[in-house]
């Protein structure tokens, strides 16, 4: 089952506020992924690319370059 995302903002310290299509709404840390994956390390270090993250067509996912990017399931998952 996909958890589809309907909405999503940038906040501080590396947040993200996650609503779902489903009517829940998390938060998910994206700091926890910089030493995990290289590609994220550059979010850490450009703070506007990090509050342009916008909803992957379909809402299977948030990305915010095309190297950049954290699946719906990912999201709902592991957000709190």
């Amino acid at each position: 089952m996909f958890y589809k995302v309907k909405d999503v903002q940038a906040l501080p310290n590396y947040l993200l506020y996650v609503k779902f299509e489903n009517g829940e709404d998390k938060h998910y840390n994206v700091a926890r992924l910089f030493d995990k994956w290289n590609a994220f390390a550059s979010l850490l270090n450009d703070e506007l690319l990090f509050r342009q993250v916008k909803i992957d067509l379909g809402g299977y996912g948030v990305s915010w370059n095309d190297d950049i990017d954290l699946s719906c399931d990912e999201l709902y998952h592991n957000g709190v």
